[in-house]
């Protein structure tokens, strides 16, 4: 089986992460993090499940982003691939 680091078409692509730093891609992560979400609902009725990991997702990306660029929202919006009134409008949304 081919490493997903050593396959361009895979799924989950290279960040440029050394290989030996990298322990699980991020979609393995979420999608643990989901199913372990479910397992824990017991027997409650999930509910605005996307806009929750969404946000969950959403906000650490723009911080540690932001941080990359020293607070230069043009940056930031560019790396995003955001439009900067989109990535402000949304920082508004998580008080960052």
């Amino acid at each position: 089986m081919t490493d997903k680091l050593d396959n361009p078409n895979a799924a989950c692509f290279n960040l440029g992460v050394a290989k030996e730093s990298v322990q699980a891609p991020l979609s393995d992560c979420v999608e643990a993090a989901v199913k372990d979400y479910f397992e824990q609902l017991d027997g409650v009725t999930a509910a605005n499940l996307y806009d929750m990991l969404l946000a969950e997702v959403e906000a650490p990306l723009f911080k540690a982003t932001l941080e990359h660029t020293n607070g230069n929202q043009s940056r930031a919006a560019e790396i995003l691939g955001l439009n900067r009134g989109t990535l402000r409008k949304k920082l508004k949304n998580y008080g960052l």
